[in-house]
């Protein structure tokens, strides 16, 4: 545990040194600070920290007890997903040891994952792609445990998007939309989802991958859509009054002689701009 040990020693360092404090030194057996000070501080009074976590506690204990976000990059992975319904707890139990507060609000959690229009097109995009990241990097340079090489490109998609508890997305919007859902639902909550940058498509429908996201999925997980909908409800259920709004443009158009010529002229034309509240042309001959 030697790099989780230096790396808990070196925040609480790191953390004192962007607070600004007094100049102060410090020992240690593997870097040495004397009357150190940073001399350009950052903007922000509380600069955003948060600790890598994959699936032992380590990650969340450091987090809870130096009062920092989390990332949990275990969510990458089928073991790491069944890890997440525990993890927050060592987050909780340290800070409480530690005097200090996390929120879930700073719990970042990673997923992989390819969009497209529907998921047979998302499948032909990325499965080649993904067939060698996982053999040749996954498997074959980072030579994680339990990770077997995928036989052919089509297992690879079948393995990695269409198994229960998957750890990716390989679909459309909704899909993608569904399976953030499952993850809020699984781990009790978190704060902000990360997309893990991959090559299993070209450039060209890794963009349109990242364009459908920001365009359909962003929006629908954030709720951005919740006011147009009930709008749109609104509409549909009170659509009585409105029209007797239009019945009632159309009582003050005949009000006037040159307004109802004008009306008359323009029955038979197209707008060049329809409006979806516009006075019922059909009506007023």
């Amino acid at each position: 545990m030697v790099q989780r040990d230096r790396q808990d020693e070196a925040l609480g360092v790191i953390r004192r040194l962007l607070r600004g404090e007094e100049r102060f030194s410090y020992e240690s057996d593997w870097f040495t600070l004397k009357d150190a000070r940073l001399q350009l501080l950052p903007l922000q009074d509380n600069l955003p920290f948060a600790v890598a976590s994959i699936i032992s506690p380590s990650g969340m204990t450091l987090a809870g007890k130096h009062g920092t976000g989390v990332l949990s990059i275990g969510s990458m992975s089928s073991e790491g997903l069944n890890a997440l319904p525990t993890q927050w707890s060592f987050a909780e139990e340290s800070a409480a040891l530690h005097g200090n507060t996390v929120d879930r609000r700073d719990w970042r959690v990673v997923m992989s994952w390819h969009i497209a229009e529907t998921r047979e097109k998302a499948y032909a995009e990325a499965q080649e792609g993904l067939f060698h990241w996982h053999n040749e990097y996954v498997v074959g340079t980072l030579m994680r445990p339990g990770a077997e090489a995928f036989s052919d490109p089509d297992d690879a998609v079948e393995k990695t998007a269409k198994t229960e508890n998957t750890a990716a997305v390989i679909g459309t919007p909704d899909d993608l939309v569904a399976a953030i859902h499952r993850m809020v639902d699984l781990t009790g909550g978190f704060g902000t989802v990360i997309g893990f940058v991959h090559d299993w498509a070209n450039r060209e429908n890794t963009l349109r991958s990242w364009d459908l996201v920001a365009r359909y999925v962003v929006p629908e997980v954030n709720g951005l859509l919740a006011a147009y909908r009930e709008s749109r409800h609104h509409v549909v259920e009170h659509r009585e009054s409105f029209q007797r709004a239009n019945e009632a443009v159309l009582a003050k158009i005949h009000q006037n002689e040159r307004a109802a010529e004008a009306l008359q002229l323009t029955t038979n034309g197209r707008f060049a701009i329809p409006a979806h509240q516009a006075p019922d042309m059909e009506k007023a001959t």
